[in-house]
């Protein structure tokens, strides 16, 4: 569901950052894309359990969380013209970074490596 409404959202505001010329959404909305094909595959790969455990449910849920956050704050910019909270880009952005990380480790932690 998340998946949907992030590519969904993203292909909207791609196509307003291009029909107003706003970097910032086209930023935002290529972060949603990506994500969102990303958590499709991610969660295909839990439940398949080539990512095994409550870690990469964890994992997975703080960097939807994390996309939130970043394209959230860069489309309320462009669209409404403020932040969506102090430091909600860098917060989103580190949670987006400690998730990757966290999910590139997960498998030689779970297969004992």
């Amino acid at each position: 569901m998340i998946a949907g409404l992030f590519g969904a959202l993203g292909v909207g505001l791609w196509a307003y950052a291009t029909h107003a010329g706003q970097p910032s959404a086209a930023i935002a909305a290529q972060m949603l894309l990506i994500h969102a094909a990303a958590l499709v595959a991610l969660t295909a790969a839990r439940k398949l359990e080539l990512l095994p455990g409550r870690a990469a449910v964890v994992l997975i849920s703080v960097l939807a969380f994390g996309v939130v956050l970043f394209s959230g704050d860069l489309a309320m910019r462009a669209l409404a013209g403020q932040r969506l909270f102090p430091m909600a880009s860098p917060i989103g952005g580190m949670l987006m970074i400690a998730s990757w990380l966290g999910l590139a480790v997960l498998p030689l932690i779970r297969r004992g490596a």
